[in-house]
């Protein structure tokens, strides 16, 4: 039962947008059982009282029109919806995965189920207990970039707050901010204290404005960039000899590597003047607090990003700028700092979930009819993947797709049999683990409508196939105790941080890899990697020319623009229909809007506002012509998630099946070139 809700009150809670590892608190003002406003908790230890556009929205999400209230189903894509009860479209899935079996059923779970922290670990106790197919979230996100920093071992992130105090010169390395919006204010410490900023990306983003300098660089190469500021740094000798000789492994093959990779070779690859590759080696290799802001998932969105990811760890390899105060690599999605864990309710992987969670194995799988069932807790598949024509050929002949979300998406409009509703995080207990605290997110409002939280589904999903006990304890409550029962939380339970003040600082280091261990078979950082070799990967960080960029000549000269993606403060992958369903984020960014050049534009007889058509072989959407100075001749970018944006994209493999099972970074390449005409 929910207790009587005073009048008006205000309580505290955290957003809902999943901006990890940097969380905004907030302050939600409730009339009776209605959300009235929301805004910035200055008491918060992480954010003081900053709010980003996307957590100001956060207040028309509960009682928004278009929510998802009652179950719907269809005997098929395309036919009518109607309504249904819960038993009818619980009792209808659970039957399409009897009939189907649990190693043709997959389940893929979004952001949308992360925002409490129970979603994702309970999506995949109830995948496993089932012995369905998993595939993991990441391949749509950080996960490729995060596989270069594992080959070399530099895992562990600082605060932001370490920034703020203790940075020197910062990198931002295709950190846009839009996805961690909390660095902005630590960045904007640091540049008080005298910080050099540099912003290095293929745009001129929002953190130029918060630069010192800005570098731009031509799409995908990235990695070309870091090896010929590694040869500066080796070549005049600017390197930490004590540090690469007691810290790292493999340095000697590494410098004979970089000597070919000059910056007069690195300019005609990255159009960056090889007088200021030079400048930067030297700044880093000169400034003892330095620290790298790697972005999380624009930078990624290139096939060959996780060779840039292992070249960029490799830099501060070579200047020693590693586990002190100011010196490491800086905050970043899908990374924690030291020390940092949870519980698990986990159960073992089956033998059976073989499928390997690798993009374009995936899209061959579903075409040979593997997966007839799949369930999609909170998110987008048609938006999120690569090559989303064969998504859409391959759901077209599915037995079964089940939407678990707060807003009809394009899968669910196109494609689901089944569009079940969910709580949202008002509506249900929770919590937010950031990387300095623990939050409470208590529930504080009756679920709207039929609206249900996903362990119900799943528990209630798990009973009508004969499984084992979907929640430890028996409650939700119980399970996040499980989770939060390890060293860094101090075990600290829900009902304490309720009683309480409802945050806990986390016992973790600010400070990345301060005992100067990596994890890595050597536990030293690894210039040169046997792990990398035994995946079938190369044994040291390369630059690989994009394929989309350098070999498909052909299409170079049919579609000679270089498509490039990010995020804005306005979205975030596909939460509330990628902020659509959303009015003041709608009002923001209402349309596809694709930046392009002045000269590009006017070679095509494009004018800022004008309606294009953006196409390749692969496919071609409709959208709005920006046209700026803020992206380099050739290249256009947009922000992920549009419908038929990922059309245009490539899902070409880019790691091994070795690689894609040891690390989550089954990542397709995202690569596109594109034409653009005027509507």
């Amino acid at each position: 039962m929910t207790a009587e809700v005073p009048a008006r009150q205000t309580v505290r809670t955290m957003c809902p947008m999943n901006c990890m590892p940097t969380q905004c608190g907030m302050l939600v003002e409730l009339e009776g059982d209605r959300v009235v406003r929301v805004r910035g908790d200055r008491d918060n230890p992480e954010s003081h009282g900053f709010l980003c556009p996307r957590g100001r929205a956060a207040g028309e999400i509960v009682d928004n029109p278009r929510r998802i209230l009652t179950p719907m189903g269809r005997e098929a894509p395309g036919r009518p919806w109607s309504p249904v009860s819960w038993d009818v479209a619980l009792d209808r899935l659970a039957g399409a995965i009897r009939e189907a079996g649990p190693g043709a059923t997959a389940v893929w779970p979004g952001h949308g189920v992360f925002i409490s922290t129970l979603g994702g670990q309970i999506a995949r106790r109830f995948t496993y207990q089932l012995g369905a197919q998993w595939w993991h979230p990441s391949i749509v996100c950080w996960g490729l970039g995060g596989l270069g920093f594992w080959l070399t071992g530099v895992t562990e992130v600082h605060t932001g707050e370490d920034l703020a105090d203790n940075a020197d010169l910062v990198l931002l390395w295709g950190a846009n901010l839009a996805s961690q919006p909390l660095t902005g204010p630590h960045l904007a410490a640091a540049r008080r204290r005298g910080a050099h900023v540099v912003a290095i990306d293929v745009r001129v983003n929002e953190a130029f404005g918060v630069a010192t300098e800005g570098i731009l660089v031509r799409p995908g190469t990235d990695a070309a960039l870091a090896l010929a500021m590694a040869h500066v740094i080796v070549e005049e000798g600017l390197h930490d000899r004590d540090f690469v000789e007691r810290h790292t492994a493999g340095f000697e093959e590494f410098r004979r590597h970089v000597h070919p990779l000059t910056p007069a070779w690195a300019e005609g690859e990255t159009g960056v003047p090889a007088e200021r590759i030079i400048a930067l080696a030297r700044r880093l290799a000169s400034t003892p607090r330095s620290m790298i802001l790697a972005g999380g998932s624009s930078m990624h969105k290139s096939g060959n990003s996780w060779h840039a990811a292992r070249a960029i760890s490799s830099l501060l390899g070579l200047t020693g700028a590693v586990g002190r105060p100011g010196a490491g690599m800086g905050p970043r999605h899908g990374a924690s700092p030291h020390g940092m864990g949870l519980g698990s309710i986990g159960v073992p992987q089956p033998a059976s979930t073989s499928m390997v969670s690798e993009m374009e194995s995936i899209l061959d799988e579903l075409e040979r009819g593997r997966i007839e069932v799949i369930l999609l807790p909170g998110s987008n598949f048609v938006s999120g993947f690569a090559s989303s024509r064969r998504v859409e050929r391959a759901l077209s002949r599915m037995r079964m797709v089940a939407s678990f979300d707060l807003f009809p998406n394009e899968t669910t409009e196109g494609f689901a049999h089944l569009s079940l509703p969910g709580t949202s995080w008002l509506e249900e207990t929770g919590c937010k683990v950031t990387n300095t605290n623990v939050h409470l997110m208590d529930r504080m409002l009756a679920p709207r409508g039929e609206s249900r939280p996903l362990w119900w589904l799943l528990d209630q999903l798990g009973g009508r196939l004969g499984l084992p006990e979907l929640l430890p304890g028996g409650s939700a409550e119980s399970a996040l105790d499980r989770i939060l029962d390890h060293d860094a939380t101090g075990h600290v339970t829900i009902a304490e941080l309720r009683e309480g003040s409802g945050n806990v600082p986390l016992r973790v280091s600010p400070v990345a890899h301060p005992d100067l261990e990596f994890d890595t078979p050597s536990g030293r950082l690894e210039f040169v990697s046997e792990r990398a070799v035994e995946l079938g990967l190369p044994s040291l960080p390369v630059y690989e020319p994009p394929v989309e960029n350098h070999v498909r000549a052909l299409a170079a000269r049919r579609f000679p623009l270089v498509l490039t993606y990010g995020r804005t403060l306005t979205h975030f992958h596909s939460f509330y229909d990628h902020g659509r369903a959303l009015p003041s984020l709608a009002r923001i960014d209402p349309e596809p809007r694709l930046w392009l050049n002045l000269e590009d534009a006017a070679a095509r007889g494009v004018v800022d506002g004008a309606r294009i058509r953006i196409h390749n072989d692969r496919g071609d959407m409709i959208a709005v012509a920006q046209v700026t100075d803020r992206v380099p001749p050739g290249v256009v970018w947009m922000h992920d998630g549009y419908e038929g944006l990922n059309r245009l994209s490539s899902g070409a493999r880019t790691v091994t099946d070795a690689a894609a099972k040891a690390f989550p970074a089954g990542s397709a390449s995202y690569e596109a070139r594109v034409q653009v005409e005027a509507v």
